[in-house]
């Protein structure tokens, strides 16, 4: 192989230095841009920051001063003069004008604009901005007034600080009421305080605003207020701003205080450090660009050089040495390198050729090197058996010992392997904890024997670290030419096979059509389940779950069995693996789904309520709409969601946790109960568990059936009901099988139970009568 040309080396110096002149610009370009960013955000928040203050202190300054006013108008109204004139208005229009007086003299020395007095008929002010003031603070007359409250009163256009006493001489005789009107002393502490400008405007009750109190000039002032209505950003007199609209109580209408800073104010001093930011920018790419074409001009000749020996390398010539003449020490060291390759390739070359074919850990041909010579056997047309060997629980094991044990682990069971086969059968790890035998010439029966025998071989524990590992195995057979001629079919086929007897924990198991999806059997047993379907040959078992408080039958667990015409009755496990395999398990889950429905719906009107389990596939949680399809179901037939417990597996869970979380939320959502089935055979629910949203956990029969006399499971079912209710979840145990079982579940609080002891799976319509007869007692 040739490698391409390099461009004269006179122009790759600028070629260099172009390129990393431009990266430098976009560095610097980007890096401007985000700090720009940052400092308009970080201005935008310091604004908004002394506004909100800004809010706060006017708030708190009109509050100091309507305490002061308050205090001003108590003096007047304990005034014995004042409460001597208030005597004399009751006697006639001479009182009356003493009275006024009185109000006057008081409104002078509390430097208000006007003082009033309301009371037993009296209704006197003191000044013209008093009787408006007096007209609309008619509604503060009655009651018992708040020491220091903000009454704010809109007279006219002029927005007035109305302050209100009783008067008591000794009773009450009436309320004494003084106004100021609002000047621009509070707005001016406001900005000396907080640096932001403020101005006060009444809204009119014809909607137009009122003569606004500020600093400016009025027509300024009321152009300012129109322009910024409504709005919280604003160009005013070429300079941007930012305003707060802060509403404050009056009587007759509405008082608005406007806020403003100077967005272009706050911003400058950051403005101008970025322009000389930039202008050391500017000076920094200039030496850059200085350096780097003195630094590129070094090393475009030893680049030329090390490309001349790249693709002398790539032509395979190996005997040509690497040299590079340069001061530069890094292309130096890349010459080096260049040299150590070349060195070094042809004995990398053979050791790949060795990894290709051979397994590293265990010395065991490997996959490729598995499928070769299971080719050449059978091309020479001579009978074969394959077996498949996966090893049980290895990830566990894995995972609590550590890969290195695990390592060790798969290096023992290759070598017990070897000692069982002797040196004719072919051998192969085909990755992870899988395993592939070859037997030329066997048959049927030797390969069955074989398995047998590998199995009896891996049932001595392993020794890891001073730790006895118990291992197990399933293995899948097939046989050539009757099940395959092809050594891809063949393994395949072989692999069902294993997967096969691993779910049904059988050890070993041979090829059967009905194992494969795409054989002729399995069509035919696929055409029969749908016209199972169809022609209602289904049937629904329910298995009573007995509340271990109250003994008494609460639920139970949907099973179904297949009335087969010419069959009989079909049990489960001779249907369900093959419809989970084609994914016909979604129409057998509707039809469950529907049949327990509607049993729920009966048991529910005849007064004994039932809730009904109904596990789901791993097909069935990772379809996007079965909560709407779920949702159907139970709508058509009467019964709620309550009704039903959806039971979800380990594994199903575990297959895609994400999609299944999503579905387990929406099913949640919709109303239905939710159940983790087989809890403790999986590998790792718990890191799920507190993200699903489910309401119960089903404690697996594999911990349950010995636990009497077991006190390994024991330990392991009583932490596990505890865990459960620390959650908040309700705990149901299958596989009770005893009465020693039971009543130790019930003393560990468990809820329900269901097993052989209690009751085995029955009818439907036989269970509804028992229901009955439970309601009777």
């Amino acid at each position: 192989m040739r490698l391409p040309a390099v461009l004269d080396p006179k122009r790759l110096p600028g070629r260099i230095v172009g390129l990393f002149l431009v990266l430098l610009l976009a560095v610097q370009a980007g890096g401007f841009h985000f700090v720009r960013r940052a400092i308009e955000a970080r201005v935008e928040e310091q604004i908004a920051d002394r506004l909100r203050s800004a809010e706060t202190i006017l708030k708190d300054l009109l509050q100091a001063r309507a305490r002061i006013d308050y205090l001003r108008a108590r003096i007047a109204a304990e005034d014995f003069g004042f409460i001597d004139a208030v005597a004399q208005a009751r006697d006639g229009d001479a009182g009356r004008e003493t009275l006024l007086d009185a109000l006057s003299n008081q409104a002078g020395r509390a430097q208000a604009d006007g003082a009033a007095f309301i009371g037993a008929g009296l209704q006197l002010a003191s000044s013209s901005s008093a009787q408006a003031v007096l007209r609309e603070a008619m509604q503060f007359a009655e009651g018992e007034p708040a020491e220091g409250a903000l009454q704010l009163v809109l007279a006219g256009t002029v927005v007035h600080q109305v302050a209100r006493t009783p008067l008591r001489a000794p009773g009450l005789q009436g309320t004494v009421l003084m106004n100021w009107a609002v000047d621009d002393g509070v707005l001016i502490d406001v900005e000396r305080f907080s640096n932001v400008r403020a101005m006060l405007a009444a809204r009119l009750p014809d909607g137009r605003w009122g003569a606004p109190v500020s600093s400016m000039e009025v027509a300024e002032a009321s152009e300012l207020l129109r322009a910024a209505e409504g709005a919280t950003t604003l160009q005013w007199q070429g300079e941007e701003r930012r305003t707060r609209h802060v509403s404050v109580p009056a009587g007759a209408g509405q008082v608005e205080a406007l806020l403003w800073a100077s967005y272009d104010f706050e911003v400058k001093p950051f403005v101008e450090m970025q322009r000389y930011l930039l202008a050391l920018t500017g000076v920094g790419l200039l030496l850059f660009a200085v350096g780097a074409v003195f630094t590129a001009r070094r090393i475009s000749q030893p680049i030329q050089q090390l490309v001349a020996s790249a693709e002398r390398l790539g032509l395979g010539d190996y005997r040509s040495a690497v040299q590079v003449d340069t001061g530069v020490q890094e292309v130096r060291e890349l010459g080096l390198a260049f040299e150590a390759m070349r060195a070094g390739i042809q004995a990398r070359e053979e050791q790949v050729q060795r990894l290709a074919f051979w397994d590293t850990l265990t010395g065991l041909p490997n996959r490729a090197q598995f499928v070769s010579r299971l080719r050449d056997l059978l091309a020479r047309g001579e009978p074969l058996a394959l077996l498949m060997l996966n090893l049980d629980r290895f990830k566990p094991v894995n995972d609590a010992l550590g890969r290195d044990l695990g390592d060790q682990l798969l290096r023992q069971v290759a070598q017990r392997l070897r000692m069982a086969l002797g040196d004719a059968p072919l051998l192969a790890r085909l990755g992870g904890d899988e395993f592939g035998v070859a037997l030329p010439g066997a048959g049927s029966a030797g390969a069955e024997q074989m398995a047998r025998q590998l199995l009896l071989t891996l049932e001595a524990p392993l020794c890891l670290a001073e730790q006895l590992v118990d291992l197990g195995a399933g293995i899948g057979l097939a046989l050539a030419p009757e099940h395959a001629g092809e050594a891809d079919d063949l393994i395949a086929l072989a692999e069902r096979a294993m997967e096969t007897a691993k779910r049904r924990m059988a050890g070993s198991l041979m090829f059967r059509p009905e194992m494969d999806a795409r054989s002729a059997a399995s069509l035919g047993l696929l055409t029969e389940l749908r016209r199972a379907v169809e022609a209602d040959e289904l049937r629904l078992f329910l298995q009573p779950k007995l509340d271990l408080r109250e003994r008494r039958i609460r639920a139970a667990e949907a099973l179904v069995r297949w009335q087969h015409p010419t069959r009989g009755m079909v049990p489960p496990y001779q249907f369900i693996p093959f419809a989970e395999q084609t994914g016909f398990i979604r129409e057998i889950s509707a039809w469950v789904l529907r049949a327990a429905a509607g049993c729920a719906a009966q048991a529910c009107a005849a007064g004994q309520p039932l809730r009904i389990s109904v596990n789901l596939s791993t097909r069935d949680l990772l379809d996007v709409d079965l909560p709407a399809k779920v949702k159907a179901l139970v709508s058509n037939s009467g019964c709620g969601a309550d009704s039903l417990c959806l039971e979800i597996t380990e594994s199903a869970i575990m297959d895609d946790p994400k999609r299944a979380l999503e579905t387990a939320k929406a099913l949640h959502a919709a109303g239905f109960k939710l159940s983790i089935d087989d809890f403790g055979t999986g590998y790792s629910s718990l890191a799920y568990l507190k993200q699903l949203p489910v309401q119960e956990l089903k404690i697996d029969q594999s911990f349950v059936f010995g636990m009497a006399g077991d006190e390994g499971d024991r330990k392991i079912v009583k932490s596990t009901i505890e865990l459960a209710h620390n959650l908040g979840l309700k705990v149901v145990a299958e596989g009770i099988e005893d009465e020693a079982t039971l009543e130790l579940l019930a003393l560990w609080g468990c809820d329900e139970g269901q097993g052989y002891f209690i009751a085995k799976p029955m009818p439907a319509a036989e269970l509804l009568q028992q229901l009955s007869l439970q309601r009777l007692q």
